[in-house]
């Protein structure tokens, strides 16, 4: 069998895709709660780079009927990847890249700066015209959104469509198997989607402030279908969702732009393009009834379709495409995964280890992203093994540039 079955006791059983990698003991427990969810539909599956999360585990694929768990969708809702090859090769780019890195890193805000009376940098002073054209197309929706939720306007939102973020959000030149220039970025829906996600697991808390303590887990609290919250929650997180694509789309439109500043050969760049979330839910039909799946760190991979599994700074990045396995619900793992915490990362490891992990990157090699280590994450190959069933790999990436918030 491709796949470990959990059986759960007073639940659905766990499908999970793990075969060759560790899965720690609280993530399997926190499973086993979302398991026993009334209205969890058939059985959970779980992709081989699965991790301790907020209330559900990453790396789970969570359908539902008749309700929906905010927390299980997150707070970086539309969080996701895009990627575009280039008609670059390697003997294209310049020989010493630090100036590559650093027009990328003028072209797009990231990282954030929270003291107070400082500009933070991680958003726009002036959004240039490409973000306000982006930003009138979506606030429409927004308006109705802040008709039921006016808190949610003192939030940032114009100003950060088109920015990277923190974390493990980076933009990176990579280059394939045969030497082509590809670009890849990984961010979401930024401050707004964190507003949407953090006010509605509140509101899904309090509607069942009840009931919360018959809940495994607080953070599963949850609205029923028939629930006003239920649609308002469906519409705001679909409106997050499209501003994370959108998000994603005016960057890589400023990447190509700082690369052309840089190299001075002619060149596309949508040659190959995928664009795909991996923090999302949606309404999909599987077993032969409409459900809501929620991928909390998962890619949606259906029979043929393209999608991004990113390694860590300084290992391989994949291109596959999906098999349409209809038992994990048409999905597959969203990255390697973490093995450790943040701060175990910075209590484990030094700057002097991240500047040998990431020899063959152009990069920051400082404290603040010791966290981001390669060690801190699961061995990509062992995660990719475990998921042959799921998907194929039709690029193998390496990355030669990464920024960082």
């Amino acid at each position: 069998m491709e796949y470990q079955l959990l059986e759960v006791e007073n639940g659905k059983p766990i499908k999970m895709w793990t075969k060759g990698v560790a899965v720690e003991e609280d993530a399997r427990q926190q499973l086993i709660n979302t398991a026993r969810m009334p209205f969890i539909y058939k059985h959970l599956a779980v992709m081989p780079d699965v991790h301790l999360g907020k209330g559900s585990t990453i790396g789970s694929v969570i359908p539902t009927k008749g309700a929906i768990i905010p927390a299980a969708v997150g707070v970086d809702i539309g969080c996701g990847m895009m990627a575009v090859r280039t008609s670059l090769t390697a003997q294209d780019l310049p020989d010493h890249l630090f100036e590559l890195r650093s027009a990328i890193e003028r072209a797009v805000p990231h990282g954030r700066i929270m003291k107070r009376g400082k500009r933070d940098k991680g958003a726009w002073e002036t959004p240039p015209q490409a973000v306000n054209i982006m930003w009138a197309s979506l606030l429409p929706g927004f308006k109705r959104i802040l008709e039921k939720y006016p808190r949610l306007e003192n939030t940032n939102n114009y100003k950060h469509l088109g920015t990277l973020g923190t974390g493990n959000h980076f933009i990176e030149v990579c280059l394939d198997e045969v030497d082509r220039v590809w670009l890849m970025l990984h961010s979401g829906s930024r401050g707004i989607g964190n507003a949407i996600g953090t006010y509605f697991i509140e509101l899904a808390q309090m509607d069942m402030r009840q009931h919360i303590a018959n809940l495994p887990d607080r953070n599963l609290a949850y609205f029923e279908e028939g629930n006003p919250h239920f649609d308002d929650y469906i519409e705001a997180v679909g409106w997050a969702q499209d501003f994370a694509r959108r998000n994603r789309n005016v960057m890589m439109k400023n990447v190509i732009t700082a690369v052309r500043e840089v190299i001075a050969k002619p060149f596309s760049a949508d040659i190959e393009a995928v664009n795909c979330h991996h923090n999302y839910v949606q309404k999909e039909t599987h077993f032969g009834a409409e459900i809501l799946v929620t991928r909390k760190g998962a890619v949606s991979a259906h029979k043929g379709e393209i999608g991004i599994i990113p390694g860590s700074m300084g290992t391989r990045s994949y291109i596959v495409r999906g098999l349409g396995n209809e038992e994990a619900f048409c999905s597959c793992s969203h990255g390697a995964g973490r093995i450790m915490s943040r701060t175990e990362a910075k209590r484990r490891f030094t700057v002097e280890d991240q500047i040998m992990a990431t020899a063959h990157v152009e990069c920051r090699k400082d404290a603040d992203v010791i966290d981001e280590i390669p060690m801190a994450y699961k061995d990509i190959d062992a995660v990719m093994q475990a998921q042959h069933a799921l998907v194929e790999i039709v690029h193998t990436l390496r990355q030669v540039v990464c920024v960082k918030g």
